[in-house]
């Protein structure tokens, strides 16, 4: 059987405000900026250690999808959660979920949930596989 899936490209929120997206995921995320076109309500940004963009744009009526501030479960990597979540915070993020350690079948491992400004959730966590 061939594959149907051959890789992530990018990953796409819908936001209100490309400028206060843009602030955010620029200076409290430190993410690299690849494009904002304010007049279109679009960003890009380049995601650590992966190919994969994170692409966001303000949702056009009747566009679909999921709303502003309702994507949570994506999940970014950082050895230390805890030290990710205190830059964050003193960048003027949002941490949502204090870093909290997690023991599962296959090992223990730490995770922090923060919000950027439209309410969308990421988790942050030092899993590894």
């Amino acid at each position: 059987m061939s594959e149907v899936i051959a890789g992530l490209h990018s990953v796409t929120l819908h936001i209100r405000d490309v400028t206060a997206a843009s602030s955010f995921y620029r200076e409290v995320l430190g993410l690299r900026e690849l494009l904002v076109d304010s007049r279109q309500g679009r960003a890009v940004y380049a995601i650590p250690g992966t190919s994969t963009l994170l692409t966001m744009h303000v949702q056009r009526p009747g566009e679909g999808g999921r709303e502003p501030g309702t994507v949570s479960g994506l999940v970014f990597h950082h050895p230390d959660p805890a030290a990710a979540c205190a830059e964050i915070r003193r960048r003027g993020g949002t941490i949502t979920m204090e870093p909290v350690e997690f023991e599962t079948s296959i090992g223990k491992f730490v995770r922090a949930v923060i919000a950027d400004p439209d309410g969308n959730e990421f988790i942050i966590s030092n899993r590894t596989d």
